[in-house]
């Protein structure tokens, strides 16, 4: 059993009469640890018989270790993982930009929900909610493993929800108005893939119509076409596809341990969960203007959608140079020394961005009423909940899909009264 001891309490040098109690106790390896500041015996020996239950039950914390500062531990944490590239860089962004300025010097047994939450929401505010979100989970799972390593009891933001602020939630609604608009509609985007020209307009399309995410799409090459082959109705059915396998990945490489800032890393990378590794089943029209497309490409040149030179766009220059001026528009310049006149073009679509554009597939899976484990097979998504084990996609499920994307393309075609895309594919 647990013990106390007083201890007197000293002034100028002098004991005088007063006095509190401290617990001492038998720790796991048989040293006696001490607790001081009861102000009764009681209460002292109630909380040392505590700690010797942990003790005996095997879930006893040093509390020595929860003083362990909340910087000292994240970067101890840091140093022991070793997740994908970006997901290091990002967590250091977020760590040093927004956690460690405010919690670094914090002992983690002083950290609590009402203290963090209020924090989130001031970083809310002042950066965005996903921000702020994204700041909050890294903190959890720091705790969590601060649990784990037997350095804390508890991890205080565990399964806590937050509450936003009147100015966060006026925030998220303005995001949340713009994000419920279509991002295009098909005709746009064959506006738009006619107006940026075969070469970029093709990744324009692929992306409309399949949803490739953005370092899917540029990760693919000529081998990336492929063929699915199932059984159906007592023969072999069989679609084109395109095989999602890596992604280029953009970042800047840090020191897990340290932070230390790195190159930038510009390459290949595995998808990032098993989700996102698929193969997309292409319809008739797309396969065909993949072969027109491949047949265009220099035969040097391996991957689909690039540069003139043959290399990786990286996205903000596709941004920039490809679909600001396709989709917003561009004023028209008079002919000069040295330079053509160029053409004015209208706006089609303001704003679009190759995310939208993913968002239009899925958006258009939504529409054709695409069976659910079909849709999130070929949106790259994870499929929650027991259904996503005994539910599949059938034969029947993926023809009726290529038929409506196939009929929303020549509708849009018919709608412009076009019959190519481009004069000379």
């Amino acid at each position: 059993m647990a013990t106390a001891e007083k201890v007197y309490k000293v002034r100028n040098g002098q004991k005088t009469k007063q006095f509190s109690w401290r617990c001492v106790y038998i720790k796991p390896d048989g040293n006696r640890g001490f607790k001081p500041g009861f102000p009764t015996l009681r209460k002292a020996k109630d909380w040392g018989n505590a700690e010797e239950a942990k003790v005996k039950a095997g879930t006893w914390i040093d509390p020595d270790l929860a003083t362990l500062q909340f910087g000292t531990w994240a970067r101890e944490w840091m140093g022991e993982k070793a997740p994908r590239g970006r997901t290091t860089t990002t967590r250091w962004e977020k760590l040093e930009a927004h956690i460690l300025p405010r919690w670094e010097h914090v002992p983690l047994r002083q950290i609590n929900w009402f203290d963090a939450e209020n924090w989130a929401n001031r970083v809310g505010e002042a950066a965005d909610d996903g921000t702020a979100s994204k700041c909050l989970t890294i903190m959890s799972q720091m705790l969590t493993g601060a649990v784990d390593a037997k350095k804390l009891e508890s991890n205080p933001l565990a399964g806590r929800r937050r509450s936003r602020t009147a100015a966060i939630k006026a925030k998220n609604q303005v995001k949340q108005a713009a994000k419920s608009k279509a991002p295009a509609t098909p005709e746009q985007v064959l506006l738009l893939a006619r107006r940026v020209g075969p070469l970029d307009g093709m990744h324009v399309l692929t992306t409309g119509f399949l949803g490739p995410r953005w370092g899917e799409g540029i990760a693919f090459i000529r081998a990336s076409r492929g063929t699915r082959e199932e059984a159906h109705r007592g023969g072999i059915w069989t679609c084109p596809t395109l095989m999602v396998r890596d992604e280029v990945a953009e970042y800047q490489i840090r020191d897990p341990k340290t932070g230390k800032k790195g190159p930038i890393f510009f390459g290949l990378e595995p998808v990032k969960t098993d989700g996102s590794l698929r193969d997309i089943d292409v319809p008739p029209f797309l396969d065909a203007l993949l072969d027109e497309h491949e047949a265009r490409l220099p035969a040097h040149i391996d991957t689909l959608f690039c540069t003139r030179s043959g290399v990786w766009w990286r996205n903000s220059n596709f941004g920039r140079q490809v679909m600001r001026p396709g989709a917003d528009g561009r004023e028209p310049l008079p002919k000069v020394k040295g330079h053509r006149p160029r053409e004015g073009w209208d706006p089609i679509v303001p704003g679009l961005t190759m995310d939208f554009l993913r968002h239009l597939h899925d958006s258009l899976q939504a529409e054709l009423k695409v069976a659910e484990p079909l849709a999130y097979e070929q949106a790259g998504h994870v499929r929650a909940g027991i259904k996503a084990v005994y539910q599949h996609p059938t034969v029947e499920s993926r023809i009726e899909r290529l038929a409506g994307l196939q009929g929303i393309f020549e509708k849009a075609m018919a709608t412009l009264g076009w019959d190519r895309i481009w004069e000379q594919s």
